[in-house]
């Protein structure tokens, strides 16, 4: 009965794909700005486009994988023109996994990751920099299951 239940699980939730941008709304011309903080700090983006399968929380920034399996995740930043970099890490429990920075511009970067089935893949700003978004959503988060396993 386990079995037939894993696999039936399994099947199930085998469309896994979010995509979200950090601000929500905005208005032509209007910027935001995320940091500078101290100290790193979770981006929690909340202008959600595509949320198959509800492993994102808009609420709290995190992606809780619902199956195992291997999850492409990209991430796009950009600065803020104010003399601050733009950066943040992809983090998966609470381990850092790979870095954007960049201080002039926008910058981006990607990973495939094995994730178990609980396993929570998060962005973070890294002290002292900073996470520009408007209307046009600059500033973006993706991710999506390539297969189970």
């Amino acid at each position: 009965n386990y079995i037939v239940l894993s696999l039936c699980l399994s099947l199930s939730v085998r469309q896994v794909a979010f995509s979200a941008s950090l601000v929500a709304g905005g208005k032509s011309g209007q910027e935001y700005t995320t940091g500078p903080f101290p100290t790193n700090t979770p981006l929690i983006y909340k202008h959600v486009v595509t949320n198959i399968g509800n492993a994102y929380n808009s609420n709290t920034g995190l992606f809780t994988a619902p199956v195992r399996g291997a999850y492409h995740f990209e991430w796009w930043i950009i600065e803020d023109y104010g003399g601050h970099a733009a950066s943040a890490v992809l983090v998966k429990n609470s381990e850092n996994v790979f870095m954007a920075w960049e201080k002039r511009g926008s910058v981006s970067n990607g990973v495939t990751l094995l994730l178990e089935v609980g396993d929570v893949v998060f962005m973070r700003l890294l002290a002292n920099t900073v996470a520009r978004d408007n209307h046009n959503h600059h500033t973006t988060f993706s991710g999506h299951l390539l297969f189970t396993m």
